[in-house]
């Protein structure tokens, strides 16, 4: 099964919806131990990238991604916006001129995402950021298509390993961002960037099965 460029169209319109929907929440997580607003940051900047989606949407699966990188960099606040647009960027640049992905190309695609986010927030596991959720996620997505699952069964275990890691940075303290000069006042809160995290790419799951 390989996963088209229509359905990459479609998991972006899926996150921005999803994003909508959880928008209050994410703000609502992030009051205690941010600055109270990433679910409004990813909001409009998602609302920016839907605005420009329908230039690229012809084009291929690597461009339409860049473009939403370069999208959000350009329209999301804080620390969201460089994080979040080189994911997609990096995301795009390793899939340049396809037009559809296999279970190999997508794993390439967002390793090379959450690598860049790597590489720009100097985060690593266990820091409380949006690297808890993506690092269970890439490895549990990479034993899947090594072991030759299904998309959407490769899926289901990256996901769930997002989950996973997303309520696992509950009882963390912060080592980076604003939550991190909380010290231990940031022990007992779940991380809005993991749980964003988590949300983008079960939209990616949701939008394969086809829901």
């Amino acid at each position: 099964m390989t996963v088209t460029k229509e359905q990459i169209v479609t998991w972006l319109e899926e996150t921005a919806v999803v994003l909508n929907e959880n928008k209050e929440y994410l703000t609502e997580l992030d009051s205690p131990i941010g600055d109270a607003d990433h679910g409004i940051n990813m909001t409009r900047g998602f609302n920016k990238v839907m605005e420009k989606l329908p230039t690229v949407a012809d084009k291929d699966i690597g461009n339409i991604l860049k473009t939403t990188g370069m999208t959000l960099l350009s329209s999301v606040g804080g620390a969201s916006g460089p994080l979040y647009g080189t994911f997609y960027m990096r995301a795009g640049m390793a899939v340049m001129a396809k037009e559809e992905l296999s279970n190999e190309d997508l794993y390439k695609m967002l390793q090379a995402g959450v690598d860049g986010v790597v590489q720009r927030g100097r985060a690593v596991p266990e820091d409380k950021t949006m690297i808890d959720a993506w690092t269970p996620a890439m490895s549990a997505l990479k034993a899947a298509v090594e072991a030759g699952d299904d998309t959407v069964t490769a899926l289901e275990k990256s996901v769930a390993a997002a989950e996973q890691g997303m309520k696992d940075t509950i009882p963390m303290q912060a080592r980076k961002g604003r939550a991190s000069y909380l010290g231990e006042r940031s022990i007992g809160h779940q991380d809005p960037g993991a749980t964003s995290s988590y949300l983008i790419i079960n939209a990616l799951l949701e939008t394969v099965k086809g829901v």
